[in-house]
This record gives structure tokens, C-alpha cells and sequence, in this order.
């Protein structure tokens, strides 16, 4: 006899959605940690990893629960586009984390803290803005949220274009130069899909406030 859950499934929705924030934060902060304290690198790039596996499964469940869903709290579309884009940003947090330890780049620079740490507060201005999907009066209080994502998106730019410019200044050396510009091209990519959460979020805020 098949189970039966006591949960509805428009709660799951938002329990899975705010799970994905949430793991979002942790894989955030890691990388942070990697960068600002270079030690035991292989083991917390592990953890990224594991993290970054984390999201895939809940992105996965997510959209599993659309398919046995009739009727879902908000537009399927931006339901499923709001589960790709958040594992997105992990997948991208990863991948920086994952060409430093395969490169052995050295111990990053202060450019790299610089773009963690915006990372950092990017998503957690998602993991604040998420838990108020649940309320249709809550639904402005998204948008604040949305526009300090956006805020710290355009930070991120700046420091992407600082980080290029000192890396090309700075260095004689062609191999760090490539793999740096990557690396970094990854964590602002980061805040780039973080942007395209909020774009989502506030989506969803405009159609059901």
C-alpha cells in the first residue's frame, strides 16, 4: 500500500524551496571560508561538493514533486525555473571552488574574498526572501529583498572588473592569469544567477501580491 503524507504538498513546495536557500547559504559560506582561510583545502572542497550534490537532489525533488502536483502555489513555470536557478548557483560556487583545488592556485587573493563575500550576502537575501513566498501579504517583502540582490550583483561586476584588470596588471605569469580569469568568471557568474533568482522571485511577487 503506498504511503500516504500528512504534509500538504503546497507546504512541501515552500519547505523544499527554503531547503535550497538554505543550502544555498552553506555552500556559499564554505567557499567563503576556503578563500579567507587557505587550509585543508581538499577536505572543504569536498564539502562544497557534497553541498553542491545536496542542491542537485532537492532541484530534482522539487521538480518531481511538479509532475505529481495538479494544483501548485504558484505558476509551474516559475516554480521549475526558480529550482534550476537556485541549484545553478551552487553549481557555479562549486565550480570556482573546484579550479582552485585542481589548478593549486596558491592562496587566493583579496579580489577572490571580495567576490565570496558579496556571494555570501546574495544568498542570503534569497534564504530571507523565500519564507515570505508562503504569505500573499508578506509578497513586498520579496521585492525588498530582490532589489539588494540586484544591488549586490552590480558590487560584484565592479569587483570582477577590478580582479581582471589587477590579474592582467599584476601578473607576468599566462598560466595564473587563465586560471584565474576562470575562477573568477565563475563567482561572478554566482552572483549572476543569484540575480536571475531574484528576477524569479520577484516575478512570482508581482503575479500573486
Amino acid at each position: 500500500m503506498p504511503k500516504i503524507s500528512i504534509i500538504p504538498r503546497e507546504e512541501k513546495f515552500f519547505d523544499l524551496i527554503e531547503l535550497s536557500a538554505k543550502n544555498m547559504v552553506s555552500t556559499a559560506q564554505e567557499l567563503d571560508e576556503l578563500v579567507n582561510n587557505w587550509a585543508d583545502v581538499d577536505n572543504k572542497v569536498a564539502r562544497i561538493a557534497d553541498l553542491e550534490h545536496e542542491g542537485d537532489s532537492i532541484a530534482h525533488q522539487i521538480i518531481n514533486l511538479l509532475h505529481r502536483t495538479f494544483v501548485t502555489p504558484f505558476d509551474r513555470e516559475d516554480i521549475a525555473l526558480l529550482a534550476h536557478t537556485m541549484d545553478d548557483v551552487t553549481d557555479f560556487i562549486h565550480s570556482a571552488a573546484d579550479f582552485m583545488f585542481i589548478y593549486k592556485t596558491g592562496r587566493p587573493g583579496e579580489r577572490a574574498k571580495e567576490l565570496a563575500g558579496i556571494i555570501v550576502l546574495a544568498a542570503k537575501e534569497v534564504a530571507l526572501a523565500v519564507p515570505h513566498l508562503r504569505h500573499k501579504s508578506e509578497m513586498k517583502q520579496v521585492i525588498v529583498h530582490c532589489v539588494e540582490i540586484n544591488r549586490l550583483e552590480n558590487m560584484a561586476d565592479v569587483a570582477f572588473r577590478a580582479a581582471l584588470g589587477e590579474l592582467f596588471t599584476d601578473s607576468k605569469d599566462m598560466a595564473n592569469i587563465i586560471k584565474w580569469r576562470e575562477i573568477y568568471e565563475h563567482m561572478e557568474t554566482a552572483t549572476d544567477r543569484c540575480e536571475d533568482v531574484a528576477n524569479v522571485l520577484e516575478g512570482v511577487a508581482l503575479k500573486n501580491a
